[in-house]
């Protein structure tokens, strides 16, 4: 067992196509596949940030485009070569905004972005991704509690749920889940934080019933548990240290 929990070998020789790779929950989970014998296949909007994780993992391939053009993102896994082994979509931010400055078009888009990628990634599958592949999204738990500014961001942490499980019908053989994760200590935490980054992390270290902060480490691997276990399929799996736990 590695250092990140990853068993050597357990992914050797598969093809791993990570949507959102070059940055926080994705990147690390390349690097996990990369440790467990895989092959990571990386995308990324950002060209630069491509560049540099590829510098680092040398993938066995990368293209830099947004994920979220359903076309360009299902022309893709169609046009990779043979068959792939497993898709992660990390790509998207949460959107916090209150209702007064809340544009119905921008939240159109942003949920039905999210539901649309989802979509697309689950149509490429079909005859791309191996039986007993997986297809893992990344979501959050944060939209659960309804509070001022999380309307759209609460309406997709509901609907992604149901999303997946049908979907893990329609896709069958192939599998699919979904990761819930809290607050991870990732490059996105930080902006949206700002100068309030360091005051909840220790918050998170003082009441968090592990005592300490999730890491993309942390959700990384489980993504990869979520590959390579093929009885898993159709379920969301939560990660937040305990955080929904807490009284607020």
């Amino acid at each position: 067992m590695s250092a990140d929990g990853t068993a050597r070998g357990e992914l050797a020789g598969q093809t791993v196509v990570v949507l959102g790779g070059s940055a926080g929950i994705g990147l690390e989970t390349a690097r996990q596949v990369r440790a467990a014998g895989g092959e990571p296949v990386l995308v990324a909007r950002d060209a630069e940030r491509l560049r540099r994780a590829a510098a680092e993992l040398h993938p066995v391939r990368t293209a830099a485009f947004d994920a979220f053009d359903t076309g360009r993102t299902e022309r893709f896994l169609g046009g990779l070569p043979g068959t792939v082994d497993h898709v992660l979509v990390t790509a998207g931010s949460p959107a916090y905004t209150p209702l007064d400055a809340l544009d119905p078009a921008d939240a159109g888009r942003d949920f039905g972005g999210r539901l649309a990628l989802a979509v697309a990634v689950a149509r490429a599958s079909r005859g791309k991704v191996r039986p007993g592949g997986a297809l893992v999204f990344v979501g959050g738990t944060g939209g659960r509690r309804p509070a001022p500014g999380m309307a759209v961001t609460g309406a997709v942490t509901a609907a992604l749920p149901a999303l997946v499980a049908n979907l893990a019908l329609e896709t069958a053989p192939v599998r699919v889940a979904l990761i819930a994760a809290g607050f991870v200590d990732t490059p996105l935490s930080a902006t949206l934080l700002g100068d309030g980054l360091d005051a909840r992390r220790e918050e998170l270290r003082r009441t968090l019933p592990i005592g300490r902060v999730v890491g993309p480490a942390d959700v990384a691997a489980l993504a990869v548990h979520l590959m390579v276990n093929d009885a898993l399929t159709g379920a969301t799996y939560d990660i937040d240290g305990g955080q929904q736990l807490l009284a607020h």
